[in-house]
C-alpha cells in the first residue's frame, strides 16, 4: 500500500538534506518540534496543511513545489505497484513466412512486395 505520509517525508526530508540543514535547524525555525518534524520525515505522523506551510517557509520551498515531487513521486510507485501486481507480458510471437515474392510492373516507378504470412497476406508498396 502506498501511503502519502511516507512519500511527503521523504521529499520533505531530501529537500531539507539538499540543503544541508539539520532537523533542529529546520524544527526551530518552523516553530514545531524535533520529534515531530523527525516523524513527519519517517511518514509516522500525517501533517496538517498548517504544519506543512511553516515547514515549506523554513525550508524556502514553494508549497506546490513539495507538492509536484510528492506527486512525481506517487505516479513512480503507483506504476512500480501496477506492474509488480500484473501478470508478466508474454513474449511476442513472430510469425514465420511462407513466400515472399516481388513484382516489378513494366513502366511504373514503384514496386509491390507481397508477404504472406499463415495468419494474414501484407502488401508493401515502395515508392
Amino acid at each position: 500500500m502506498i501511503l502519502l505520509r511516507r512519500l511527503l517525508g521523504d521529499v520533505l526530508r531530501r529537500q531539507r538534506q539538499r540543503q544541508g540543514r539539520t532537523l533542529r535547524e529546520v524544527s526551530s525555525s518552523a516553530r514545531v518540534s524535533l520529534g515531530y518534524l523527525s516523524e513527519v520525515e519517517r511518514g509516522q505522523k500525517e501533517a496538517s496543511s498548517e504544519l506543512l506551510s511553516a515547514i515549506c517557509d523554513a525550508l524556502d520551498v514553494r508549497m506546490s513545489e513539495l507538492m509536484r515531487e510528492v506527486s512525481d513521486e506517487l505516479a513512480l510507485a503507483e506504476l512500480a505497484a501496477s506492474a509488480a501486481a500484473s501478470d508478466p507480458v508474454p513474449a511476442p510471437v513472430r510469425p514465420k513466412l511462407n513466400s515472399v515474392s516481388v513484382t516489378s510492373l513494366a513502366g511504373m516507378p514503384e514496386e509491390r512486395v507481397t508477404i504472406k504470412s499463415p495468419a494474414d497476406v501484407v502488401d508493401v508498396v515502395a515508392a
